[in-house]
């Protein structure tokens, strides 16, 4: 039987959480239930586990044996990824968080007037945010770390497959993932939604529901 005994499986999971202020943020509506799934298939798979999750993730069963390590909004989980996968080998990165497309750049008054204060904003009257673009994490690893398998996941607002897929495949050519698993936005509101693991190779195979799609890759994994 073959197993991930001896290899190292990094994993990131739930919703960024880019702030405001001390108090105030956005996020998104990602659970961490894939995470789970794919932590539990690995470690029973024999892996050691890095679980990498976000404020509001769900975490796995057997956390207790893993490695956790808390991110708040994309550039800390980018600052945290990068740091392991430079000290240290990781055989398997697998990205599973949903991370923010805008982060905050500066906020203004209803006047104009540039919010410093790193507390709270004022709450008499509704703040101006301006955001920018948020860095591409999946497309870094490669280059911090060569050898390390990795797999990404790429979530689209459509029922289009034959879109979906498409665009898992342009992400995985411009991240040089070897794998990536296509989702539609349904799945935030359910289990048992269908995902595409799409491989380098331009193998696709259809698996229904997250945890089933989680058993399935880690296994794809195991014979690496």
């Amino acid at each position: 039987m073959k197993t991930l005994q001896g290899k190292k499986v990094l994993i990131t999971s739930g919703g960024t959480l880019e702030k405001w202020d001390r108090v105030r943020g956005h996020t998104n509506l990602s659970k961490g239930t894939m995470g789970c799934f794919l932590a539990e298939e690995a470690f029973a798979a024999g892996a050691e586990v890095i679980y990498m999750h976000g404020y509001f993730a769900n975490l796995p069963q057997n956390v207790a044996k893993m490695r956790t390590v808390v991110f708040e909004g994309i550039e800390d989980l980018a600052d945290k990824l990068k740091s392991i996968v430079q000290k240290e080998m990781v055989d398997f990165v697998i990205m599973a968080a949903a991370g923010s497309d805008w982060v905050i750049d500066k906020v203004y008054d209803q006047s104009g007037h540039l919010i410093e204060e790193k507390g709270k904003m004022p709450s008499e009257e509704p703040p101006i945010i301006h955001f920018k673009k948020a860095p591409k994490v999946l497309g870094e690893i490669k280059g911090w770390s060569p050898e390390t398998t990795l797999i990404g996941f790429k979530l689209e607002a459509t029922d289009n497959v034959d879109y979906l897929i498409e665009r898992a495949k342009l992400r995985m050519d411009s991240s040089n993932a070897e794998y990536m698993v296509a989702n539609s936005s349904n799945s935030l509101y359910g289990t048992e939604e269908p995902h595409f693991i799409v491989s380098k190779s331009g193998e696709v195979l259809k698996i229904e529901g997250k945890e089933k799609t989680a058993k399935k890759l880690i296994e794809i994994l195991t014979s690496k």
